[in-house]
């Protein structure tokens, strides 16, 4: 069995290509994956009593999803999109011409049609969603669900929770190919995980009867290292995630930030300003002089100067088509993120820095054996750190 989120969807997105499974966008590695047979998946949604009851439809912005839109718009549902990494918005509401034929709304149903005839919804918007569709990299009969990595759907979800848009018994369909849906173990799964009512294949219609509890709302304040947990960097990049925090504030509930936490503050700063630098130049390239590859050297993250106790993990054989998006997403899943982050893809590896010297050998330990792309990364403390202690 696989022993990570991160092993799964290696596992998943491999298998989708040598199969000739992978559909346009290629590759699929690092998304929902679009598949063969999607179409039809999709349109096993109009047969479900779920969707037939519901009057708002919210489906995914993936492509794999397509059909989902186009079913909803065909059975004159209201349709609700996100918005791409919730940048301008939660919701798009998805709004044909007058008399729109059946050609026009397959446009609509397309990426480029839920930017042309698409209106914003915000929180005032008193949308009351029915049916939540979204897309999957894995997915058991049990209803776990293993997303691409980047928590967007949990986080959707908790929004609309938080503002009263789904109910506890909002059911959720994921529509995935028929090798998607494997065994997961559940102590994979964190709270803020969304799960799945119904899975769509090409072949199968499954009801999971899944008894977990979907996420309550927003983790405001939860000292982790997930996506859903929010810090204040967070509330920059997604505006409607402040104003949302504002209206919890008002109705007296908790809002206070991970990187609020006095015993998290200076951790979450640090790593806080480490992820500018890497926003600004995500792929520096060696400088002169620098050690040949697979050479566990320890470049100065200026960041961290003059922080005595910084210890530091060399991390080797990255694959070259590995994004450093991928690599922090396998550093949450394992709870391993370290306070900076050294990428050098160029030269197939990266530098972790942690605060102290437990915490990088949890990291070492945790990243033995860890395989992304295909590569078995080469994990160790780096060169200078090796006769400490």
């Amino acid at each position: 069995a696989a022993s990570s989120k991160w092993d799964i969807r290696e596992k998943v997105w491999e298998h989708l290509e040598a199969s000739g499974l992978a559909e346009f966008p290629r590759p699929v590695r690092g998304r929902i994956p679009n598949f063969k047979g999607s179409l039809q998946a999709c349109r096993s949604l109009g047969e479900l009593e779920v969707f037939g009851r519901a009057r708002e439809v919210k489906v995914d912005p993936d492509k794999p999803l397509e059909g989902a839109r186009l079913a909803a718009l065909q059975a004159r549902k209201t349709l609700l999109v996100p918005t791409p990494r919730l940048r301008t918005g939660l919701f798009n509401r998805i709004v044909p011409p007058p008399g729109a034929s059946k050609e026009m709304l397959r446009r609509c149903a397309t990426s480029q049609g839920v930017r042309d005839y698409s209106v914003p919804v915000g929180l005032d918007g008193k949308a009351q969603v029915d049916l939540v569709v979204v897309g999957s990299v894995a997915v058991s009969e049990k209803g776990w669900r293993i997303g691409k990595g980047e928590g967007y759907a949990d986080m959707e979800y908790a929004m609309m929770v938080s503002m009263g848009a789904v109910q506890e018994d909002t059911p959720v369909v994921t529509i995935v190919h028929d090798c998607q849906v494997l065994d997961i173990a559940e102590e994979l799964l964190d709270d803020h995980d969304l799960t799945v009512d119904y899975i769509l294949t090409p072949t199968r219609t499954i009801q999971t009867n899944c008894k977990r509890p979907k996420p309550q709302g927003i983790m405001w304040h939860k000292a982790s290292s997930i996506f859903i947990p929010v810090h204040s960097e967070m509330l920059g990049k997604i505006p409607i995630l402040k104003t949302l925090r504002c209206r919890e504030k008002q109705a007296g509930k908790d809002v206070t930030l991970q990187d609020e936490h006095p015993t998290l503050a200076n951790t979450n700063r640090a790593a806080i300003s480490n992820k500018k630098v890497m926003a600004a130049n995500p792929h520096p390239q060696a400088a002169p002089g620098s050690a040949p590859v697979g050479q566990p050297h320890d470049p100065v993250n200026p960041k961290l100067e003059g922080c005595d106790t910084i210890t530091t993990v060399y991390v080797g054989n990255l694959p070259g088509s590995l994004r450093v998006s991928e690599l922090k997403s396998a550093l949450r899943e394992l709870q391993v993120v370290p306070v900076g982050l050294k990428w050098q893809g160029a030269q197939h590896r990266a530098f972790l820095h942690y605060r102290d010297q437990g915490a990088a050998h949890r990291a070492v330990s945790s990243l033995q054996g860890l395989s992304l792309g295909g590569n078995a990364l080469r994990v160790e403390l780096a060169k200078s750190q090796r006769n400490k202690g």
